[in-house]
Order: C-alpha cells, then sequence, then structure tokens
C-alpha cells in the first residue's frame, strides 16, 4: 500500500473538517504527542494502552469526535507508516479493504453522532498507528505481545498437560515477543476456516521477516475444546493450528467468555442458561518452527490447486 485512494482521503478529511479550528488544533497536537508513549506501551499485555495515551493526548473532556478525527489524523499518515514497518504482501494486500472500512464507520457515527465503542477506539488507535496489522479481512495481528511463563506452569499443574511448557521453552517464549491475533466484530467477512488459515499464513509471512518473534498466539472461549462436538463447524479455530504444530493453555472460565459464547448461538445460551456448559477462555500459541513450514506447504498446495484447475 503505497497511497490512500481519492475517496479514502476525502473520508478521512471530511472527519477533521467537522471540528472548529481550536479542536483541529487539540487534535493535531495530540496526534505528535501521544504517537511515543502508545508506541511504548503496544508490547504490554493490556490491548488498551495506546488508546490510554491517545486519551491522554487529547486531555480531560476529549469528546468522540475528537478521538474519529485523531484516528483520521493518523489514518492519512497511514501509507508512511506502512513503509517503515516493512510489511509483507499478505498483509499488504489487505489495507485498502480495511481502509475503506474504517473510513466508513468513521464517516456513519460521525453522521449519526454514536458513541465511540471502547474497543472499536482501541483497535482504531493501534490500527491507524500500525502496532496492529491486518492479517485478513476480520483479523488484525499486533506486532508485538508478551506471553509470560505463569500461564502455562499453571496449566500443568492444574492438570491441562505439560507439553505445553516444553513447546513455550523450544519456543524461548518468554523472551521473546509474540504477534497476537484478534477478531474484528465489525466486519466478519471472512470469519471462516479459510479466513483464519489466511491470517495464520499473514503471521508466519511477517514472522519470516521478524526472526526475533517467537510465534503467534490467541487468546479466545472459541478455542474451548467441547465446542467440538456443540458447535462442530468451529472446531476449525482450534483443531486447524493444534495439527499444523500449535499448542494450547488453559486460561479459565468468566462471565465475558459466557456472554460471547451465548451471543450468537441459541444453542450455546441455552445450554450456558442450564449449566451444561461452562465455555472457557484458552490460548493457542503457534512457534514459528512450525508456522512457518505450515504456511509454506498451504502456499505450495494453493499453487498446485490453480494450476490443476486451470
Amino acid at each position: 500500500m503505497e497511497t490512500l485512494s481519492p475517496a479514502q482521503v476525502a473520508a478521512f478529511k471530511a472527519i477533521r473538517d467537522r471540528l472548529g479550528a481550536e479542536e483541529r488544533a487539540v487534535v493535531d497536537i495530540a496526534s505528535v504527542e501521544a504517537v511515543y508513549s502508545a508506541r511504548a506501551s503496544a508490547s504490554h499485555w493490556n490491548f488498551d494502552l495506546p488508546a490510554h495515551a491517545a486519551d491522554e493526548a487529547l486531555g480531560e473532556g476529549a469528546t468522540d469526535a475528537l478521538r474519529r478525527a485523531l484516528v483520521a489524523t493518523w489514518a492519512l499518515e497511514l501509507p508512511g507508516r506502512v513503509k517503515e514497518a516493512d510489511l509483507p504482501p499478505e498483509v499488504l494486500q489487505f489495507y485498502p479493504f480495511w481502509l475503506d472500512k474504517l473510513a466508513a464507520f468513521l464517516t456513519e457515527a460521525a453522521e449519526t453522532g454514536a458513541d465511540y465503542d471502547r474497543d472499536h477506539w482501541a483497535k482504531d488507535v493501534r490500527f491507524s498507528l500500525v502496532l496492529s496489522v491486518p492479517g485478513a479481512k476480520t483479523q488484525t495481528i499486533d506486532l508485538s505481545s508478551p506471553m509470560g511463563p505463569g500461564q502455562v506452569v499453571r496449566n500443568g499443574r492444574d492438570g491441562y498437560g505439560w507439553s505445553q511448557l516444553i513447546a513455550y521453552v523450544k519456543a524461548q517464549g518468554w523472551k521473546k515477543p509474540w504477534l497476537e491475533v484478534h477478531t474484528e466484530s465489525r466486519h466478519t467477512d471472512d470469519f471462516s476456516e479459510s479466513g483464519w488459515d489466511q491470517a495464520w499464513a499473514s503471521a508466519a509471512a511477517i514472522c519470516k521477516r521478524r526472526p526475533e518473534l517467537a510465534g503467534m498466539i490467541g487468546s479466545s472461549w472459541f478455542y474451548d475444546p467441547p465446542l467440538e462436538m456443540i458447535s462442530p463447524r468451529m472446531a476449525y479455530l482450534r483443531l486447524n493450528p493444534l495439527k499444523g504444530g500449535a499448542f494450547i493453555i488453559h486460561q479459565g472460565p468468566g462471565q465475558i467468555h459466557s456472554d460471547r459464547a451465548g451471543a450468537t448461538s441459541p444453542t450455546r445460551r441455552g445450554m450456558i442458561e442450564k449449566g451444561e456448559y461452562l465455555p472457557r477462555s484458552w490460548l493457542v500459541a503457534w512457534p514459528k518452527s512450525t508456522l512457518i513450514p505450515w504456511a509454506d506447504k498451504r502456499a505450495a498446495s494453493m499453487v498446485e490447486a490453480e494450476k490443476e484447475a486451470a
């Protein structure tokens, strides 16, 4: 992605133009002052810290209009940041799609006065500063996340297996940063087996460019083993990484996992309400030593399939 489209530039500028001169000045100052703090906090386990840095730079009483304008300002500067990040083609191909979605979201919110959901705000700050990048049409990838040894040891101590600790040690997971995948609820265009395989493949491509990485992780209720029986169509989310050399770490139940697991499925919601199913969060960790070979094999299979179809 070398440049924004004319429509994207116009949309992001229009968001800024909704502000008065004094408000635009606040945004312009914040767009410079927040960058260092946002970048410095990006690798912390708390996903929201870059957004907190942006709020602090905007000052007390910051409005959603100011937040939207700040994201739009950074979006206009995004081509330069993307070039600096030296991202692989597997990632770059998705930027036009994501920028169109971001422009549409900011425009609609500005026109309707909708609240800037805190999760969306956190994701947009990270995206516009290239702290998170597109992995596919529904997944973003954080470029640096920690994975401490405590949860790996606890997984074994609680009876969920010790082989994960061996894999973690081999990956040097305590001293190397990991990529981390997140799902974007605003557009689930490819929340599918092929879409998720693409996200993992994008992560492998980033790992090739950045040898300091350990691999990629993801944390969610939809890696919960019982889903293989309860919601078989979702089994690929856990099984595909495991078949490719990933390992999983038990994180435990929580109200947020029950809420999310029941949100889109009457069957799961009914089982949760009856006490027949307690959703649990699991962390999938895919070391680059197995992720990259898996992605290479996938790419070769796709080329072969294209030849056969021709």
